[in-house]
């Protein structure tokens, strides 16, 4: 399944220096040229920010960055990127995070859930085994697997997607308060507002 979209990732970020903070001192691989840090792992690079159990670095001879992230038992690696130009994020967590600097592209894999957030509401949701987001052609890829996990019920793929900002449909959906504006509607509990020189316990209008 793909789910197209407007996602337009930061356009800065790409080609922003990424930092990295962690609890513990990285070790370096000089053979494979990776660096590993652990614990309470910090990512960042312009907006985009990775947080992990465990992130491998990497950075390709044409100088693109790679990061793969490791999550903990119960703790799942993270992500989050603002949009360009909205208040909005893409924000996801799964079992492990693949960053491709070079193809402006994350992988998320295992229990993998992904989310677009309009402000603090989240727009649209997409759950899978896997879920590729890439920010250059504003693309959401996502595929099922074959386990059945509590976040994954029988290893399918689920989305939702509510309408765009600005059209039609979602000015309806305002309208009846979808999602998450409340109605306002009169309490069959609550009487006329007392008259004035009213005394508390009288009944509206009544004088003693």
């Amino acid at each position: 399944m793909a789910a197209g979209g407007t996602a337009h990732a930061e356009r800065g970020d790409r080609l922003k220096p990424l930092n990295v903070e962690a609890d513990q001192t990285g070790r370096v691989d000089l053979q494979n040229q990776v660096v590993t840090f652990t614990g309470n792992v910090v990512v960042s690079k312009g907006t985009m920010v990775i947080r992990a159990s465990r992130i491998e670095v990497r950075q390709t001879t044409g100088g693109y960055d790679t990061a793969v992230a490791f999550g903990a038992p119960g703790k799942p690696a993270t992500f989050r990127q603002k949009r360009d130009g909205v208040d909005e994020f893409i924000t996801g967590e799964a079992d492990r995070l693949e960053y491709d600097g070079r193809a402006d592209q994350i992988r998320f894999i295992t229990n993998a859930a992904v989310r677009r957030l309009r402000g603090a509401t989240v727009a649209d949701e997409i759950n899978g085994n896997l879920v590729t987001y890439d920010s250059t052609t504003e693309v959401f890829s996502v595929s099922g697997g074959a386990a059945s996990t509590a976040a994954n019920p029988g290893g399918r793929v689920r989305a939702v997607l509510t309408p765009r900002e600005g059209t039609e449909a979602a000015a309806e959906a305002a309208q009846q308060g979808q999602p998450g504006t409340p109605v306002l509607k009169p309490s069959p509990a609550l009487g006329t507002l007392p008259k004035s020189g009213d005394k508390a316990g009288d009944k509206p209008g009544e004088k003693r």
